[in-house]
């Protein structure tokens, strides 16, 4: 999957699957989160390995009905927002691209409007 250059240079981790749950890109700090696993060697790899089967039942559902998903989680005390959403080409739901955003501790929140 050709990607612009610059996902590379986020400190946002994208990952992106296709719709059988196989890996085709990892941005360079999806790789270097993802390290220990393998990193880059995850491309072409299917996402059912990592996940414990609770999460393998919702990135399927994900996957079948083109919904988005978004949660907060905590390891090694750094917190992240998850976000993975449905990605289509000429129309046609082709897989799910996860954002991982590492956020503070204390965040801002402003209501506009």
């Amino acid at each position: 999957m050709e990607l612009p250059a610059w996902l590379n240079g986020l400190d946002v981790a994208v990952t992106v699957c296709d719709r059988l749950g196989v890996i085709v890109f990892m941005n360079a700090q999806a790789a270097r989160t993802f390290a220990a696993d393998g990193g880059k060697a995850l491309l072409g790899k299917t996402l059912w390995a990592c996940h414990p089967e609770a999460a393998q039942e919702k990135i399927r559902r994900l996957l079948a009905t083109g919904a988005a998903n978004s949660y907060t989680i905590e390891k090694n005390g750094v917190r992240k927002l998850i976000h993975q959403a449905p990605w289509s080409e000429n129309g046609v739901l082709s897989g799910l691209v996860e954002f991982s955003i590492v956020i503070p501790s204390e965040l801002p929140h402003f209501k506009r409007g």
